[in-house]
């Protein structure tokens, strides 16, 4: 008489099976965050090999606003313990509170792709566009791949809001959580090697 919906070892197997392919998926986005940090340090290697390469233009120390930069920094560094603060949300199933945290860290993320595309146009519109030099086109290349990956970051971070609004803290949703939270936590960590090894260096050297 007892059906599967019914019986209680059915459920903790269920329950069991989806423990196991969150796993599963969540180790799959380390496999993926690892070949993230060859496609940077491939470009991280470009630009320490054509920093010195300004071609008669201008150095990092001619162009760079290093006040400006703290600024876009300091918005992501915020954005990260805003986003930790959804994580703690999630882990006390309140729904409310991680779509509430979410969206102030797309505020943060936002607001430091909006100081980088000034930053771009600004550069641009003083001649120093990615085709002046060759240091100029590998800083261009390795802060908006950054960038690319953030703003992709902001539309998943889109995304898991309308997903946990329509659905609540599925067991899909929480995996799908933990995958941003690796990403961004992971974008982070990148940004201040941008930080200190293009602007920081760029400027003091």
């Amino acid at each position: 008489m007892a059906t599967d919906s019914l019986n209680p070892h059915s459920a903790v197997h269920d329950d069991h099976g989806h423990h196991d392919a969150g796993e599963t998926k969540v180790f799959g986005f380390w496999i993926y965050l690892m070949s993230d940090c060859v496609l940077f340090a491939s470009l991280f290697a470009t630009f320490a090999v054509l920093v010195h390469g300004t071609a008669g233009g201008p150095s990092g120390k001619d162009i760079f606003e290093l006040p400006f930069v703290l600024v876009e920094t300091f918005c992501l560094l915020f954005s990260s313990i805003t986003y930790g603060f959804a994580m703690l949300g999630m882990s006390k199933g309140n729904a409310g509170a991680v779509k509430g945290w979410l969206f102030v860290t797309f505020l943060f993320g936002l607001g430091f792709i909006g100081m980088e595309l000034y930053e771009f146009h600004h550069l641009i519109a003083e001649g120093f566009g990615p085709d002046r030099s060759g240091f100029l086109s590998a800083f261009f290349a390795l802060v908006a791949t950054h960038g690319l990956h953030v703003t992709c970051g902001l539309i998943w971070i889109i995304t898991m809001i309308v997903q946990i609004n329509r659905r609540g803290l599925t067991a899909v949703n929480q995996t799908r959580l933990m995958c941003l939270s690796l990403f961004w936590h992971f974008l982070d960590v990148v940004w201040i090697c941008v930080f200190t090894v293009v602007y920081l260096m760029g400027v003091l050297a």
